[in-house]
């Protein structure tokens, strides 16, 4: 099992090398059924749902992201990258908020939020210098990060949880 999410009593789960997100009640544990197929996912790391708009987030370790309907499980598609996007970086996790998807990069480590509703790039978070290796990011509901990572300023292998603060588009560690 890679990642899990929950939306009202429907728990979906993804696990490495699969391309089928299992569903569950998730009140008894019990099966939905045979799951969702998404054509093309082949390995996928992490999944989120987003409350508002009612849709999956996959991310999967050949750099791609699939957004399927939790509604209409055929509305499906790679939601990232487009054709019109150039930039590769290796999607490590996800998280959502507010129709916005924060996307958490191991190599190079960086956080990329993207619109919902428009799949534009918002922003880049610059990351402290010391920061070597990402593990995952949440945005909070004040629009703060909160990090989990290796690297600190006094050790390059030590593990931590930072908060970073967005100031007038710089960062504050």
């Amino acid at each position: 099992m890679r990642g899990v999410t929950q939306l009202h009593k429907v728990m979906y789960v993804v696990c490495a090398e699969s391309s089928i997100i299992q569903t569950y009640n998730a009140d008894t544990l019990e099966p939905f059924g045979e799951g969702i197929h998404v054509e093309g996912m082949k390995d996928p790391c992490d999944v989120v749902v987003c409350r508002d708009n009612r849709q999956l987030y996959i991310a999967d370790d050949e750099c791609r992201i699939w957004r399927v309907s939790a509604d209409d499980h055929s509305d499906q598609e790679k939601w990232l990258p487009t054709e019109s996007t150039t930039d590769t970086f290796h999607v490590n996790k996800l998280s959502v908020t507010s129709r916005r998807l924060l996307v958490t990069s191991h190599w190079p480590p960086r956080l990329q939020e993207y619109s919902t509703t428009e799949r534009q790039l918002l922003r880049v978070v610059q990351l402290p210098w010391n920061v070597w290796s990402l593990y995952h990011g949440v945005e909070t509901a004040r629009g703060t990060f909160v990090i989990g990572h290796e690297g600190t300023s006094k050790d390059k292998r030590q593990h931590a949880v930072s908060k970073l603060i967005l100031i007038n588009h710089a960062m504050l560690h």
